[in-house]
């Protein structure tokens, strides 16, 4: 990780500088551009024409924009918004039509995915070339935020997508309750920080994303204007690498407990440190008792507009026991693994990665951005030689927003498995995409 300690560093006195913070910047233009782009329906009859009123409906629409867990693939607030007379509620039915379509050469990765672990080493001579599409990514959603006396500020959403088998099976993506600062359902996990990650038409992303989705309790206090801070218990989804001879998996019994604390200078812009603890359990059958292990995990992340046309995407992860939550090593069970030395015993194995991104806007339509990425799987013991050591991610973009709602993407994405014995293998994707929200 040495050679890239300056990139980080560089980016970070970019990032922070005070004095790069002057105006709006372009991307930040086109949210502006989606919030006016919508049609609103007062139901119970006609509105009010007061400036209060005027406000409150647009305060409302920011609130779909301005979330601290929206990622650049989530679908665009709903075309028709439902307005109650008082502007007190909002309420809208709203989706996301997606295609993408890749080809890859020199050797086909095994999915729509890519993901640098799935390279193969001695690809299949007959699958040197693939060509695809994909509907997958294609969404609908349910959303409403109001107020209440009582209860103050609430929102509700739940989301469905076109992910499942073939890409085409309907499925649960989010269903979550957020009341004032508590957020209750099944959402992104406190760990996670997909505004801090780069924009890709691949639906995999750079592949360190850390990206979970868990059902949650969380409190996320705002303190002043610059400061936030999170604190959650998540429900464990862990993955253990257990042979049901030696070891088994045991029952899981304690939440994951995650937080954050979060320093901001714009509606857009931040500075997170993120970080996880978790109880991963398993049976020892050689000496007949159960072990809890203590996972845990630290990411650093951010996204800033130091210029106008300038956007930055930094992260950096690492701990133990914390692959199951996003990247590459979310395909294997690599939170806790067989220890070499003591027969039925497990331990959870260290991994990082990180990821820079930059975008450039040419007009708040138009832009395209760079993406780097890489994740290191680092175990105490030597392993076999194909066993994946790191993989690394590149991605070259442009995408260009037709109207507000309707955007075109093309993508070139590289990547690179290398293995333990030294084994390197690289992969090649284009990538188009069309989309449109409403």
């Amino acid at each position: 990780m040495r050679p890239y300690l300056p990139i980080f560093i560089a980016f970070s006195a970019v990032l922070l500088s005070p004095a790069a913070y002057c105006r709006q910047s372009l991307a930040e233009d086109h949210t502006d551009s989606l919030e006016a782009s919508h049609k609103v329906i007062t139901i119970d009859g006609q509105p009010s024409r007061s400036e209060a009123y005027v406000d409150s409906v647009k305060s409302l629409i920011k609130n779909f924009y301005y979330d601290q867990f929206r990622h650049f693939q989530d679908p665009a607030a709903p075309y028709f918004l439902f307005m109650s007379k008082d502007a007190s509620l909002a309420m809208g039915i709203g989706g996301c039509v997606r295609m993408r379509g890749y080809y890859d050469w020199g050797g086909a990765m095994p999915g729509s995915g890519f993901a640098p672990y799935l390279i193969p080493a001695e690809p299949d001579p007959a699958k040197m070339r693939h060509f695809d599409t994909t509907p997958a990514g294609t969404c609908l959603f349910f959303r409403v935020i109001g107020r209440n006396k009582r209860l103050g500020n609430y929102q509700l959403y739940i989301e469905a997508n076109f992910n499942g088998y073939q890409s085409r099976d309907f499925h649960l993506k989010k269903a979550y309750a957020i009341i004032n600062d508590f957020t209750i359902g099944y959402a992104n996990s406190t760990f996670s920080d997909p505004a801090a990650t780069p924009p890709t038409v691949d639906a995999a992303g750079p592949n360190n994303k850390i990206s979970p989705t868990a059902v949650l309790v969380r409190w996320m206090p705002y303190v002043g204007k610059r400061w936030v801070f999170a604190v959650s218990a998540e429900t464990p989804s862990p993955q253990i690498d257990v042979d049901n001879s030696t070891t088994v998996k045991a029952d899981k019994w304690m939440p994951d407990w995650a937080a954050f604390a979060q320093y901001q200078w714009t509606r857009n812009s931040h500075l997170r440190l993120s970080g996880i603890v978790r109880t991963l359990s398993y049976r020892d059958l050689v000496a007949g008792r159960n072990y809890n292990t203590v996972g845990w995990g630290l990411q650093l992340s951010s996204v800033a507009h130091p210029m106008r046309p300038l956007t930055t995407y930094v992260n950096l992860s690492y701990g133990h026991g914390y692959a199951s939550l996003g990247g590459d090593l979310l395909v294997g069970n690599y939170d806790l693994v067989a220890d070499a030395s003591r027969p039925g015993r497990l331990y959870a194995p260290a991994s990082y990665g990180w990821c820079i991104g930059v975008q450039y806007n040419f007009t708040e339509a138009l832009f395209a951005s760079f993406t780097a990425s890489q994740t290191r799987y680092c175990p105490k013991y030597q392993l076999s030689g194909d066993e994946y050591r790191r993989g690394n991610f590149f991605a070259v973009n442009a995408f260009w927003n037709m109207t507000p709602r309707m955007q075109l993407g093309a993508e070139f994405d590289l990547g690179c498995r290398k293995n333990f014995d030294g084994a390197t293998r690289w992969a090649r994707r284009i990538g188009l995409m069309a989309q449109f929200s409403f």
